[in-house]
């Protein structure tokens, strides 16, 4: 097994960035809770908005280990396309492509993250002819 393979980098670069972003979530403040209170409760997940809020982010913690240290990577990455693409319905599709300059909080960063777990689950696929 090759430690460095094609995809190391976007491994370690997409597993820091879900780590960060989740450890950010916890250690500022009440930001899980209040995700979960004062949006998810709001769009309709009441009575569980929190929960899923500290579902998704235990598992963002969670998936990012594995992908540092190379372990259930496919998984990982399926679990957070999943997590990414329901942050693409419920919040970033209604405010447009752009994340900063010509938008605000669109979904421009989350098709990126969703492409580099992508790449890092087809990594080991044969090439296909289009």
């Amino acid at each position: 097994m090759k430690v460095l393979n094609n995809n190391f980098i976007l491994r370690i670069a997409v597993a820091i960035i879900f780590l960060s972003h989740s450890l950010h979530g916890i250690f500022t403040g009440n930001d899980v809770n209040n995700f979960g209170h004062l949006f998810l409760d709001e769009i309709g997940f009441s009575p569980f908005g929190v929960a899923i809020a500290w579902t998704v982010i235990i598992s963002q913690i969670i998936t990012s280990i594995l992908l540092l240290t190379n372990k259930y990577t496919r998984i990982s990455c399926i679990i957070n396309i999943l997590i990414l693409m329901s942050g693409i319905v419920t919040v970033h599709f209604q405010e447009g492509w752009f994340v900063v300059g010509a938008g605000r909080n669109g979904m421009e960063f989350s098709f990126l993250l969703i492409t580099v777990l992508l790449t890092i689950i087809f990594q080991n696929e044969k090439t296909m002819s289009i």
